[in-house]
């Protein structure tokens, strides 16, 4: 059984020890701006179909990080919502020199 946690804040120090391997934060990178870029390009374009894309590019380069060198399971099978913020702090910290990439 995984644990529970109550918060976020709780999460997160789990979250980010799943995340150990450079090469599996630059996928999670890689994916998160892709998955950026591709969603501007749909609001722009209007070409609404291409939504479904979003989770494919995000949680295959994610995952793909996860098995081929981090060699865990993602963080995402049993705490999806605190896993999907996860991702984009730890976006938002790799952006800012926090976490290395």
């Amino acid at each position: 059984m995984s644990h529970k946690y109550k918060t976020f804040a709780e999460f997160y120090p789990f979250y980010l020890s799943q995340h150990c391997h450079l090469m599996c934060r630059r996928l999670h990178f890689v994916g998160s701006s892709l998955v950026l870029l591709i969603f501007l390009y749909i609001i722009f374009t209007g070409c609404y179909l291409l939504i479904w894309i979003l989770p494919v590019t995000g949680y295959g380069c994610a995952w793909a990080g996860h098995f081929f060198f981090e060699k865990n399971s993602p963080a995402t099978f049993a705490h999806p919502l605190y896993s999907v913020l996860g991702d984009w702090v730890m976006f938002k910290d790799m952006l800012i020199g926090k976490i290395a990439f």
